[in-house]
């Protein structure tokens, strides 16, 4: 019987991991109608907390990249996992908002951030030399397994129960994971004594490096010989950015992963629910038309995976923009009080279609940029966060001004056309500055 290789286990371990961790991604859609009704705040108000959570949600990423480098992915991982339970359970006392943004924002933000996409990654990038993109599909599935999960249990303790059981939920849910990430999840092959999943190098114990040509291109910040940064994390991250602004592919990548952050957190993931619930539809199954979307959001992550092995990620990052930019502008027509089928039509699409983005981004960042792929990648998603967090807050502003959301589908539909367009753009063998 052949031995499963251990990459293989750190990539089972690390897709539990950010299932334990998504619970809060489910948390604000579902919350924001309870705590507008128990405490008057308004959705702009909810919109802002959720808009800190989501900024350093991205900006913690890039930071989190490189102390994976320097402390572990275990370290780090088990850090961030009793940060997220630390920050949900606390919100159980609050009694103003600004404890609301302190534990929404501050709190959960720094410790999901820490464990962000940057962490399959990471995981990716160390441990894998062959199916690169089917891992970092698998496991930025995983937070869509979280949200199918969490969303209809929240959905259901929150209207039952109370918001207050609801986030005790994720509390435990994070902390059960911890044993597992300190036992199990390893930081590098070497650990182990093998080699990368796939190094055909016997002598070779970590991943390749990046190509010669690529790693020598202008503006791509070097490693040492293994792979380890020279700084400090911090360091390393900023000295990562300064090198990577420099060049056109970045500020392509990075302002379509902007947009690629308004239109799924920043307005599917925060405001979906409450404007179902405008429509007259009940909490609960809005929840569970946002579970659908986890549902084929598996599907679709990690089909796009397998695809990004096999075809240009330009190409794939182009349509999928497009597909996305055209499901936003019908949904204004689609919402009413009850589930239709053209409503269930779009929910699985744009599951399909979700994170569908990351892997040919993530391939895009580790062809252009080498060993500093994952960092550059970091601040691509810091980027993404800072465009979900403006379209929160936006579309919270949009609601409370006009009393609907169809200004905000719209201008989302259309902001999805001009990331198309940016991704169809970048160079894939060159990186000038």
């Amino acid at each position: 019987m052949a031995r499963i290789h251990p990459a293989w286990v750190v990539a089972s371990v690390a897709f539990v991991a950010l299932i334990g961790a998504a619970g809060f991604r489910a948390a604000p859609g579902v919350l924001i109608v309870p705590l507008e009704a128990e405490f008057g705040w308004s959705r702009s108000v909810l919109s802002a907390a959720v808009s800190v959570n989501l900024v350093l949600f991205g900006l913690t990423a890039p930071f989190a990249a490189a102390l994976m480098d320097r402390f572990g992915l275990r370290r780090v991982t088990a850090s961030a996992l009793v940060l997220v339970a630390v920050g949900s359970g606390a919100t159980v006392w609050m009694t103003a908002s600004w404890q609301l943004v302190l534990c929404w924002g501050v709190l959960i933000g720094l410790g999901t951030g820490s464990m962000a996409l940057v962490f399959a990654a990471s995981v990716a990038q160390r441990w894998f030399v062959r199916r690169r993109g089917l891992v970092v599909g698998i496991l930025t599935a995983g937070s869509a397994t979280g949200q199918l999960i969490f969303l209809p249990l929240m959905a259901w303790l929150a209207d039952s129960y109370g918001w207050r059981l609801a986030t005790l939920v994720i509390t435990a849910a994070a902390l059960s994971v911890v044993p597992l990430v300190l036992l199990l999840l390893r930081d590098k092959p070497s650990d182990l004594g093998v080699r990368a999943y796939g190094a055909e190098d016997t002598d070779d114990l970590e991943p390749t490096p990046a190509p010669p040509e690529l790693a020598m291109e202008p503006g791509v910040a070097q490693l040492s010989s293994a792979g380890i940064p020279r700084a400090g994390p911090a360091r390393v991250a900023i000295e990562a950015l300064r090198d990577a602004v420099r060049t056109r592919p970045f500020w392509a990548l990075a302002v379509g992963f902007a947009i690629c952050g308004a239109s799924t957190n920043g307005i599917i993931g925060t405001h979906f629910i409450p404007a179902a619930h405008d429509h007259g539809m009940t909490t609960t199954t809005a929840a569970g038309l946002l579970a659908v979307v986890g549902v084929f959001d598996i599907v679709g992550t990690i089909f796009s995976g397998w695809l990004t092995d096999r075809f240009d990620p330009r190409l794939l990052l182009g349509a999928y923009y497009l597909l996305r930019g055209a499901s936003l502008a019908v949904l204004p027509a689609l919402l009413t009080d009850t589930v239709e089928p053209s409503v269930l039509v779009f929910v699985i699409f744009y599951g399909l279609d979700w994170v569908a983005t990351v892997p040919p981004t993530i391939a895009l960042c580790r062809s252009l940029y080498g060993d500093r792929g994952t960092i550059v990648f970091g601040w691509v998603f810091a980027s993404h966060q800072i465009g979900a967090a403006i379209a929160a807050t936006a579309a919270g502003v949009v609601r409370d001004v006009t009393g609907t959301y169809t200004l905000t589908w719209l201008s989302a539909g259309g902001l999805c056309v001009v990331a198309a367009v940016l991704s169809l753009r970048v160079s894939r063998t060159r990186v000038s500055t």
